[in-house]
């Protein structure tokens, strides 16, 4: 295995690793989400919440193949995370990305603007979005790269203008599409039914990966 993944195998999942600075963190997510279930109620519409599940429930079933990659190579996952973390909850997850991608969606659905038909620069106004946060996303992951926060091991995978699309569009914009796809659903039966399919695939595969097959990722 490679330096990074060794690195990041040590303290897998040590609550000793724990800062304060997650009270406030799981604060601000509790407050953000509360803000939404509060304004659902009155309103009826759950579509904040929809998004915010969606996209994490993505995030959790990227970084669980991730995981996967790292177990079945033996050698490194396409992303690691060894740097100082609150908490490493995967190889190349850890609470700071958690936090972040568990708003992420609620963000996103509050970017859309309320006319369904709107476009900007010719794009529906949600795929333009979606492809403007995936952007930006990467480029943040980019910078994390060069500061070292986040490491990236094969050469398909990495700041070429291949290896930047690759991370576009499996990295972050499927993200968004499955939000929209769900968003788009016609019945509240059938969003529930999407985003718990989607955290069921997350769940059965790391019952089978950790708690079956015994891998550390």
């Amino acid at each position: 295995m490679t330096p990074a993944s060794k690195q990041a195998l040590e303290r897998l999942r040590d609550p000793s690793t724990l800062e304060w600075y997650a009270i406030p963190l799981l604060a601000l997510l509790f407050y953000v989400y509360a803000l939404e279930i509060k304004s659902a109620r009155r309103t009826g519409k759950w579509e904040p919440i929809v998004a915010g599940l969606t996209l994490f429930g993505m995030d959790f079933v990227n970084e669980t193949i991730n995981g996967w990659i790292l177990v079945l190579s033996q050698r490194s996952a396409l992303w690691t995370a060894p740097g100082k973390t609150a908490l490493r909850t995967m190889v190349g997850w850890n609470l700071e990305i958690m936090f972040m991608f568990a708003i992420a969606g609620v963000i996103f659905f509050h970017t859309l603007s309320e006319d369904r038909d709107a476009k900007i620069l010719g794009l529906p106004d949600r795929w333009f979005w979606a492809i403007a946060y995936s952007a930006f996303c990467v480029a943040v992951e980019w910078v994390l790269n060069v500061g070292g926060l986040l490491v990236w091991e094969y050469p398909f995978w990495n700041r070429s203008f291949a290896g930047v699309w690759l991370i576009f569009l499996f990295g972050y914009f499927h993200f968004y599409v499955a939000t929209i796809l769900v968003l788009g659903l016609s019945t509240t039966r059938k969003r529930v039914v999407a985003i718990a399919s989607i955290w069921s695939i997350a769940i059965a595969m790391n019952v089978v990966g950790m708690g079956v097959l015994g891998w550390r990722y």
